[in-house]
């Protein structure tokens, strides 16, 4: 079983590909791992498998038959019961911008063909331990916002909040560490881990996506940038 999994149900992955050796080498891979394998071989039947029965991460190539990954993300995002599903995108394309389209339409992670399975691994496991498939304990909170890390939800002046796994990873974070300043690199460490290679401008991405989550039109905004240094919990202004 993978790390952290010991004594619980199987993780479901669904692995969306539409080359079949590399689909053959991942169901492999994974089961060997101890996970559970479902397979879809374009983006329709993607959709379908998750309407069917919600995995716990989503493998997703990029190019696919019928329709593309970008798009199957994109409609997986925009329904609440699959909004905060965990989504790895799988790309040939390797430009920084390709990269950043796809965190910025919803996936979590993304990692480019051709890739070592270990750290695809690596990732895999990373992303299923912040979604909350490794259960905590405890309550969080900062002024108005609150994160039960027993039910995994987070709420602010009464309303719920819909945070993706890496989000949710940032501001528990934040929360243990209010008012502290940390850098990008310090980030990528704490909440990607440091066995998986993240460039620093994805942390601006998740960071936008965190702020864009929990801060309604009026209200303060508690993740404070600090020019040249990083970002904090906190809600004083820059010095």
């Amino acid at each position: 079983m993978p790390d952290g999994f010991n004594g619980m149900a199987k993780p479901t992955i669904l692995v969306v590909e539409d080359e079949a050796p590399l689909l053959t080498l991942l169901r492999y891979n994974l089961e060997k791992q101890g996970f559970r394998v479902e397979e879809a071989t374009d983006g329709q039947e993607a959709l379908l498998r998750v309407a069917e029965a919600r995995p716990d991460l989503i493998l997703l190539d990029w190019m696919l038959p019928s329709l593309s990954g970008i798009e199957v993300c994109r409609q997986i995002r925009r329904k609440p019961a699959t909004r905060d599903l965990p989504i790895i995108m799988v790309t040939a394309r390797t430009e920084d911008q390709d990269a950043v389209r796809a965190l910025d339409l919803g996936a979590d992670d993304y990692i480019t063909k051709p890739f070592a399975v270990d750290a695809l691994l690596a990732r895999i496991r990373a992303l299923l331990r912040r979604s909350g498939s490794v259960p905590t304990k405890g309550t969080l909170a900062f002024l108005d916002l609150s994160m039960d890390q027993d039910a995994h939800r987070v709420t602010r002046a009464g309303r719920a909040l819909h945070l993706g796994p890496t989000e949710y990873r940032l501001l528990e974070f934040f929360l243990q560490h209010p008012g502290r300043v940390f850098t990008r690199e310090q980030l990528l460490d704490a909440v990607w881990g440091r066995d998986i290679h993240v460039e620093p401008r994805t942390v601006d991405v998740h960071i936008r996506r965190l702020r864009k989550a929990i801060n309604a039109d009026g209200e303060l905004d508690i993740i404070r940038t600090v020019r040249s240094a990083g970002y904090a919990l906190d809600t004083q202004d820059p010095a």
